[in-house]
């Protein structure tokens, strides 16, 4: 089933004039046989047993309901992003981000309703990985990990201590002690498959633009991370996609895959940038200056995909 995938995939891209993947090795990924070996496995995970739960939920959950446990996981979120925004000196958006917090937790049925949005208090997307790369951490090497799909040296690193600082866990262990551990992996559980079903027009756009789909998501994977890094502002370069892969299919991609981290449920097109495009703090030549990024980012300037973010 999956040849038959595709090659009706690259008779499509074939059809539509779409030039392939050069099949040159990208120095970004010396590990590239074992994380395409990851990638094929947590291909055929989600095909088989993630995709259809997601599917299957998306079909049985109303919109509105969805939508709630999307911005209610988001609301928990706010309270380490703005954690980070702090950690990187950002202290305006850190005031934005707590503020979230508040006025979603107070007004919003513990973060339910997202009023904050409608306050025009922007949400933001910083991780730990991110604080590491501000800090003037190196990139990496490429990595795939299982489940959670790509990633990097530095970003393994900056998610398991996400993993660890995630909310619900240690909120669930100080409020219910005897029975954490199930609320724990129940509502992980839930926001997994929530996560998963927002994402479903992520894989449409996936299954319908690429050849080498491993290729495709590792060069949106590194274009996406220095524009997170950079808040939507990195270094004049042009952000086309790496050789072989349509620009308009993946800037179509790091569209849906903000909208998915902006906390829409069933992102299905562009993300609103009245409410969610990433703005530049006024601090943030200094913070950038003082972890010393700029000099490694801007080299090969020319070559967008070549770029470490």
């Amino acid at each position: 089933m999956i040849r038959c995938l595709a090659a009706l995939a690259a008779a499509a891209l074939l059809a539509s004039g779409c030039a392939t993947t050069g099949g040159a090795p990208d120095p970004r990924d010396p590990w590239e046989g074992g994380n395409r070996a990851i990638f094929e496995f947590n291909d055929g995970l989600d095909r088989a047993l993630i995709r259809p739960t997601a599917e299957a939920y998306r079909f049985v959950t109303p919109q509105i309901v969805r939508t709630g446990v999307t911005n209610f996981f988001g609301n928990l979120q706010d309270i380490w992003i703005g954690t980070n925004q702090l950690l990187q000196g950002k202290i305006e958006l850190w005031v934005n981000d707590w503020a979230r917090v508040l006025f979603n937790t107070t007004f919003g049925l513990g973060g339910v309703l997202d009023i904050a949005s409608e306050m025009r208090l922007e949400k933001h997307d910083e991780d730990f990985g991110q604080t590491l790369a501000v800090w003037g951490a190196p990139f990496g090497p490429y990595v795939v990990l299982p489940v959670f799909g790509p990633s990097s040296v530095r970003d393994t690193a900056g998610f398991a201590v996400d993993f660890y600082m995630y909310p619900t866990f240690w909120i669930l262990r100080n409020a219910r002690p005897e029975h954490w551990v199930s609320w724990r992996n129940s509502l992980a559980g839930l926001a997994f498959v929530n996560s998963r079903a927002n994402a479903l027009a992520v894989t449409d756009v996936l299954e319908q633009a690429a050849l080498d789909r491993y290729a495709y998501v590792r060069s949106a994977f590194f274009q996406r991370r220095l524009n997170q890094i950079y808040d939507g502002n990195p270094p004049p370069a042009p952000r086309s996609a790496a050789p072989g892969i349509p620009t308009k299919a993946a800037a179509q991609l790091l569209e849906l895959l903000d909208a998915v981290d902006g906390g829409r449920a069933d992102a299905g097109g562009p993300a609103s940038r009245e409410t969610f495009e990433p703005r530049v703090p006024m601090n943030y030549d200094a913070v950038l200056a003082a972890a010393n990024r700029p000099a490694q980012l801007v080299a090969k300037a020319g070559e967008a995909d070549r770029q470490e973010p």
